[in-house]
């Protein structure tokens, strides 16, 4: 085997490592010598590869992360109503927090109060997300009479801060959590019944909603 097929299989494995110290250790609990131990390398490569912990979580964050997103693209396309955005962000939750990716994101931004290095991947690894919900968004209230107040980009990233934040949330109170998803589902319900109006009652409430100049 030569050095060049080396590299990316022991990247990966530190990466992976990665990704596995932070759900069992906590970002507090993040050093070179966990993330080898979960990696099953010498704790050398991580600075060999990555040169610093901080490049390598960075990596790992963005990497997992990008992936995740590719798995759910093409049932974010299939929305075809809020309900069925929140249905699929239930779902994703869900599965996401099973397999602690969702820790991930907390536990980066965690870290990212007090180290500014890991702020902006943290940040970028989000936008990710926000970027697929925008997408979602900007279709499904195209048409609506709710179209002039609403703003698909800050609808966006409630979203996806509440996807991270529902995580800790759910560690002290999981009926709260659950609470907090219900109220979503009945807001969506509501945006259905406007969308539901009749062509009079729609176009009254397009111009009540109207931007004052």
């Amino acid at each position: 085997m030569t050095e060049g097929t080396r590299m990316p299989a022991t990247r990966d494995k530190l990466i992976d490592g990665a990704l596995a110290a932070i759900r069992a250790h906590g970002i507090a609990g993040v050093s070179a010598r966990t993330i080898a131990a979960a990696a099953g390398v010498n704790q050398a490569l991580v600075f060999y590869h990555f040169g610093s912990v901080d490049d390598l979580l960075t990596e790992a964050c963005r990497s997992a992360t990008a992936a995740r997103v590719a798995v759910y693209r093409e049932r974010f396309a299939d929305v075809r109503s809020l309900r069925e955005l929140l249905d699929l962000g239930r779902a994703l939750h869900e599965q996401e927090r099973a397999e602690g990716n969702v820790a991930v994101l907390a536990q980066m931004l965690a870290g990212a109060q007090t180290d500014q290095r890991l702020a902006e991947p943290t940040a970028s690894a989000l936008r990710l997300w926000t970027a697929e919900i925008e997408t979602v968004l900007r279709r499904l209230l195209r048409d609506s009479p709710l179209a002039p107040v609403a703003d698909p980009a800050g609808l966006a990233r409630a979203i996806s801060a509440a996807f991270v934040g529902l995580e800790l949330f759910e560690g002290v109170d999981n009926a709260g959590a659950r609470d907090a998803f219900d109220a979503l589902e009945r807001l969506a319900v509501l945006v259905e019944v406007v969308d539901d109006l009749g062509p009079l009652a729609r176009a009254a409430l397009r111009a009540k909603l109207r931007p004052r100049t």
